[in-house]
């Protein structure tokens, strides 16, 4: 098979294969519906998946829905969250997002972009990651995995998250961005590893112009 030599082709191509590579990639952050997914990826914000998992069990039993959440002051929120980094941000942003809920969409979390990133908390990796898992909507969320392996795979030369997101939209199946950020990341994380990339086993390596082989 021929090398892909643009950076459309290059992103094509590491979509079809890493879909081959990761079939059951999913979102490993918990959650039965939209507004546990919102409230969760809030809190991932410079923190673990598996760290957030420990704490939205007991915060979602206690808060189950925008309503409950609305009613209360940061200050209830923080001793379910104080495990995760920026605890008291994110317990201000919790309240927020839930009161602007309540308060502007009926207590239903929205799924359009210009809505999603007018919650507090909310930016476009937020929005992208809830409109992809949860809404059935297209959303490519660019995350540090997703910036380094597009840079690395000379797909794009951008730095900026929001800039790299508008680049890769038009070469990604809008239904297929939300698994192709998934598999980027899983594959950044088990293979394309920052400080110890483990090229030999590389399913993209016969293209990546980064490539130590």
């Amino acid at each position: 098979m021929a090398k892909p030599r643009s950076p459309k082709g290059r992103a094509r191509v590491t979509n079809e294969r890493l879909a081959l590579e990761y079939p059951d990639a999913v979102c490993e952050l918990d959650h039965r519906n939209p507004f546990e997914l919102l409230a969760a990826t809030i809190l991932s914000a410079q923190a673990t998946d598996v760290g957030v998992n420990k704490a939205t069990p007991a915060l979602f039993a206690r808060f189950p829905d925008p309503e409950s959440l609305a009613e209360v002051e940061p200050e209830q929120v923080e001793p379910f969250v104080n495990t995760i980094g920026l605890y008291r941000q994110k317990s201000k942003s919790l309240v927020g997002m839930a009161r602007m809920l309540v308060d502007d969409y009926d207590g239903e979390v929205p799924s359009a972009m210009k809505d999603l990133v007018r919650l507090p908390g909310v930016g476009r990796k937020t929005a992208n990651v809830v409109r992809s898992v949860a809404l059935g909507r297209p959303g490519l969320p660019v995350d540090t995995h997703v910036i380094r392996l597009s840079n690395l795979l000379g797909i794009t030369t951008e730095t900026d998250a929001v800039k790299i997101e508008r680049e890769l939209n038009p070469m990604v199946p809008a239904m297929e961005r939300g698994e192709f950020s998934l598999r980027m990341i899983l594959h950044g994380r088990r293979v394309c590893v920052a400080r110890r990339p483990r090229c030999a086993d590389c399913v993209l390596n016969d293209f990546c112009p980064s490539s130590r082989l």
